[in-house]
């Protein structure tokens, strides 16, 4: 039995255990590593720990430490005040002001991590203070970064496009950017009515008080102290060192809440312990077997495998399902490097079209990043509230599963299957 089958065997039998257990997911994530690592593939205790993601690390404490900061001192609740003047208290409207914002950020580009990082805690303040779900607001924060990052000079596109351009493949980036822009919309209606925005629609909330027709508390009509004008100062440093400096989002944040923790030492108190260090494991972990199963060479074993496949249609929507798959457990900047490449066997016969089909990858492996083992989906499960994170968790994870199977069926039967572009 070869390394690879051994190490996608090993990941079924994670899930399996963690599903059917108690013990952790991420713990389990990292014994596994442990386990292949020293007993198939030959690997030191460094090689093991070179696949830990420090970076997402850093990003998830020091982003979950800031905004537990900013809650603490209020500074959350009064961009929520400020955020209902902003729509006139139209509380469906913020879940699709939340996906517009970070579409910006990471459209003019923002890598998804730092926007995400900077709109979800915002975001799912909203959704506590009006009745709204915490999986509706994450999702449309999370598909707002992945469509953004597909303009031309977003991450997302930057990295399609070069790929395509190195391998003098025919590209569109006008097309990629409008397809992922209009099947997120898409995607976005499906989900405000899957996960209670009909329910939305007619209320209306004051930031000082009682919704006018349904009775939805707002938080209370604060003053802009020096605590939360330190804070905000912060958020928008936040802002300006992830798009202008292209400085690290974790780092950043990490320093952002010194300052502000040796500024106002009583308003920061107590938010070390509102770092979601559950979910720091349960992410690092699973990231830290995926990267060994790199390592292993087990995501190009799957790639040849498709690509060894006579007949192309099929062979395309294999290469959008495993994109899809392991996007949504690993990097999704890493997928669309590596499985364009392998997509231009398929592309050379010119029997499957080059646009349609990078097209369909792009967002099929895009469009799972709200699964929690991917960042964004873990920014979001991190910045819950305690009481409703295992939920989100488990349906982000039910919905990442899903999408991930049905998200590439229907961008193959759009974009790869009429043969148009």
């Amino acid at each position: 039995m070869s390394d690879q089958v051994i190490s996608i065997i090993a990941l079924v039998l994670i899930f399996a255990l963690a599903t059917f257990s108690a013990v952790h997911l991420g713990v389990l994530a990292i014994v596994a590593a442990f386990i292949v690592g020293s007993t198939v593939a030959n690997e030191s205790s460094d090689d093991i720990f070179s696949g830990f993601p420090g970076d997402l690390f850093v990003v998830l404490v020091g982003v979950t430490l800031l905004f537990g900061i900013a809650k603490s001192n209020g500074t959350v609740d009064w961009l929520v005040n400020a955020a209902v003047k902003a729509v006139r208290g139209r509380i469906a409207l913020i879940p699709w002001v939340m996906f517009l914002v970070t579409a910006v950020l990471t459209a003019v580009g923002a890598v998804t991590p730092a926007a995400v990082g900077i709109v979800a805690p915002i975001g799912l303040g909203f959704a506590v203070a009006y009745g709204i779900s915490p999986v509706l607001m994450g999702l449309f924060i999370a598909n707002g970064a992945s469509v953004g990052g597909f303009s031309p000079i977003g991450v997302f596109g930057s990295i399609t496009n070069n790929v395509v351009e190195r391998n003098d493949l025919p590209g569109s980036p006008a097309t990629l950017f409008t397809a992922s822009f209009l099947f997120n919309v898409g995607l976005c209606v499906v989900i405000f009515l899957l996960f209670g925005g009909r329910q939305l629609l007619g209320r209306i909330a004051t930031s000082g008080g009682k919704g006018a027709d349904d009775g939805a508390t707002a938080p209370a009509s604060l003053r802009l102290d020096l605590p939360r004008a330190l804070t905000l100062l912060g958020l928008l440093s936040l802002v300006a060192g992830a798009l202008f400096f292209d400085l690290d989002v974790g780092l950043m944040a990490l320093t952002i809440s010194v300052v502000l923790t040796l500024a106002a030492p009583k308003s920061a108190k107590g938010a070390v312990d509102k770092c979601a260090w559950s979910t720091v494991l349960l992410v690092c972990g699973i990231v830290t077997y995926v990267s060994q199963m790199e390592r292993l060479g087990t995501i190009d074993w799957l790639g040849e495998r498709v690509a060894s496949i006579d007949a192309p249609l099929l062979g395309a929507l294999l290469i959008c399902l495993i994109g899809a798959v392991v996007s949504a457990f690993a990097s999704t900047t890493g997928m669309l490097g590596a499985l364009i490449p392998l997509a231009v066997p398929f592309l050379l016969t010119g029997q499957v079209g080059a646009v349609g089909l990078i097209t369909a990858l792009a967002i099929s492996a895009s469009i799972v990043d709200a699964s929690p083992f991917s960042t964004s989906g873990a920014l979001v499960t991190a910045n819950t509230p305690p009481d409703q994170r295992d939920l989100v968790f488990r349906r982000l994870m039910a919905w990442g599963l899903g999408i991930a199977v049905v998200g590439p069926l229907v961008t193959w039967c759009l974009f790869v299957v009429p043969g148009s572009l």
